[in-house]
């Protein structure tokens, strides 16, 4: 179709756009900047010159070619109102990536003399760069098999998992530190739920996360000011001093032009694979966390394209996909931690009138700002407290999708899915809990006593061995909850033989140890997951071998074999049902009236969007 009008680079709508999504990512950097300061021990020159320019180059690529694209499919469908895909740093990663893989390294490491916390914030930032590009490397696939993994998967195991990260771990702390600093982070939270859930459009046309972040910013500065009224939180010193850097960069820049007076991205390839070559195990010790996650991002993002084209936009599936890809893979190999992808909420872009020129302006904005080294400047001028609320309203719209996209029959595996999460949490409050109530010998006690020749497991120790367990080896509750939702999400639908599967995929990877596995050594506040594969063994034939695992005397060592045992005769348990159920032996189906409404809970019912349960 040929276009009787030109597809306009820019509209007014681009700039409401552009504020929205530049809210959305300034807030993931405002929390990626505090939380690996925090956790991980990063050094602003770690963050500022490796990191922030590592994102520049995930989203400049991203953003220009969704850009470029849009106005490829406005000219071939005579769509002149067409939308770029919103693309940005990618939320519930962040979260997963820095609480699950990056904190724990470092809180390893950091703990050991021959390393110390310089050491051990480079390992955690090496093991987030081999981590981003794999599931840059998983996304890009999903161009290739995102359609076998969406027949095979139930889409409530996927959102399950995503909705306990976004409820548990992205909106409930953050709730927390809201009524922490209430002065100052209840007024942005209510500007948010008005802008986003109640549709109220502030004077000027400014965007509500923009209006958000100006009024924490000024109650930030202002609140403390007044005598009682809170701890200061900001610093016009450090204000100060990086405006300092910004204009000696900046003069040096204009004095004498050279490409090293900017902060351009490093290639950092080299600094993964020197921990891909000196430790593969911990790459493999958290294979759960990453491959979950970069399946999670592939499929939202295949949902987010089929969401565009409900609402009009009809693109490209396959060259999407792979360039979501090939963002968080170019943003691995320069120096960032954490991976890109194609944002929900196409509609609503749409609907404030964007289309192509916000995509490009936001590549432009967050290049120069990291080109130019204005990270530092912002950090320091706008608090965390002012982007709380927005992060917080994300961890609920991914928690309200996982029950708007799959069939209400669902719902129930949906909620199970939750549990591991929550057991997630329990184990990350107890290094902060065991102390102040005065267990100073930290889990160990909790779980074992000493007997007259060797320490054995406590009759009443079923509570925290029950939640280590459900927790799993390398954050393995993502695994977990997934497995669960999708076996309970197939029972619903009767289709005992694929929940046998299931069953057994699960019984399989708890043997190989990426869930259900721990050790909990003498005197730790936290239990351990990492090196717990199924061929490493603590027996004298293992002594000097590849397969040794060193373990400091007394340590509660925890496989999950008889977890694996039960996945196992569940797995047989259902496929016998399958079986009978064939050969109408004994699993006739009866229909029984449960709630007297006369309804038949056998009668068929369809299978959920892009699930085709298979024929019993």
């Amino acid at each position: 179709m040929v276009m009787k009008k030109r597809y306009p680079w820019f509209v007014k709508g681009d700039l409401d756009g552009f504020f929205g999504l530049a809210v959305d990512n300034l807030v993931q950097v405002l929390v990626i900047v505090a939380l690996c300061k925090q956790l991980c021990g990063f050094t602003d020159a770690l963050l500022f010159t490796r990191v922030l320019p590592g994102i520049a180059v995930s989203l400049f690529i991203g953003n220009v070619y969704y850009a470029l694209h849009a106005r490829r499919v406005a000219r071939r469908d005579g769509n002149l109102t067409c939308t770029a895909l919103p693309y940005g740093i990618n939320t519930p990663t962040v979260f997963a990536f820095i609480l699950f893989i990056l904190a724990p390294v470092y809180q390893r490491y950091s703990a050991m003399p021959e390393y110390g916390p310089d050491k051990a914030a480079q390992i955690a930032w090496q093991i987030g760069l081999l981590a981003c590009i794999g599931s840059g490397l998983i996304e890009f696939a999903g161009a290739f098999i995102g359609g076998w993994v969406r027949r095979v998967t139930p889409r409530a195991a996927l959102l399950s998992a995503l909705a306990a990260i976004g409820i548990i771990f992205i909106a409930s702390p953050f709730a927390f530190q809201i009524f922490e600093r209430p002065l100052v982070a209840i007024l942005p939270l209510f500007i948010v739920l008005i802008g986003y859930f109640a549709k109220v459009r502030f004077p000027l046309g400014v965007p509500s996360g923009l209006a958000a972040v100006i009024a924490g910013t000024v109650l930030a500065w202002t609140v403390p000011l007044i005598p009682g009224m809170g701890p200061e939180i900001m610093s016009a010193s450090a204000v100060g001093a990086a405006f300092g850097e910004v204009r000696q960069s900046l003069g040096a820049l204009i004095e004498s032009p050279a490409w090293d007076k900017l902060y351009l991205p490093i290639f950092s390839g080299s600094d993964a694979w020197a921990l891909l070559a000196n430790d593969r195990a911990l790459l493999w010790s958290f294979l759960g966390v990453i491959v979950p996650m970069g399946l999670i991002n592939a499929v939202g993002s295949l949902q987010n394209i089929e969401s565009a084209e409900a609402a009009g936009d009809r693109f490209s599936t396959g060259p999407c996909m792979a360039v979501n890809g090939i963002g968080s893979i170019a943003a691995g190999l320069f120096g960032s931690c954490f991976p890109t992808t194609i944002y929900i909420g196409h509609p609503g872009w749409k609907a404030l009138g964007a289309r192509c020129g916000y995509s490009i302006i936001n590549a432009v904005f967050f290049t120069l700002i990291f080109l130019f080294g204005l990270g530092t400047l912002f950090v320091s001028v706008i608090p965390i407290e002012a982007g709380m609320a927005i992060v917080l309203w994300i961890g609920v719209i991914i928690a309200a999708q996982a029950y708007e996209a799959v069939p209400t029959r669902h719902y129930p595996a949906v909620a199970l899915g939750f549990f591991p999460a929550v057991a997630m949490m329990a184990v990350f409050l107890l290094p902060h809990v065991l102390p102040a109530v005065g267990a100073t010998e930290g889990i160990l006690p909790m779980i074992t006593q000493h007997g007259e020749a060797l320490e054995t497991v406590r009759t009443d120790a079923w509570w925290p061995i029950g939640v280590l367990a459900l927790a799993g080896a390398n954050s393995g509750f993502v695994l977990t909850g997934m497995i669960i939702t999708a076996i309970t999400a197939f029972l619903i639908d009767r289709s005992f033989r694929t929940a046998g599967v299931w069953c057994l995929l699960s019984a399989a990877i708890t043997l190989l140890g990426f869930h259900h596995a721990y050790r909990v050594e003498p005197g730790r506040y936290e239990y351990t997951a990492r090196e717990l594969l199924v061929w490493q063994r603590t027996e004298d034939a293992a002594k000097g071998t590849a397969l040794e695992l060193e373990l400091p005397p007394g340590t509660f060592l925890h496989r999950g074999y008889r977890i694996a045992a039960g996945y196992a005769a569940a797995g047989a348990m259902m496929f016998f049902i399958h079986t009978m159920r064939r050969r109408r032996r004994g699993f006739e189906d009866i229909a029984v009236d449960l709630h007297g409404d006369g309804i038949d809970p056998t009668e068929s019912k369809s299978p959920a969007p892009g699930i085709v349960p298979p024929a019993e």
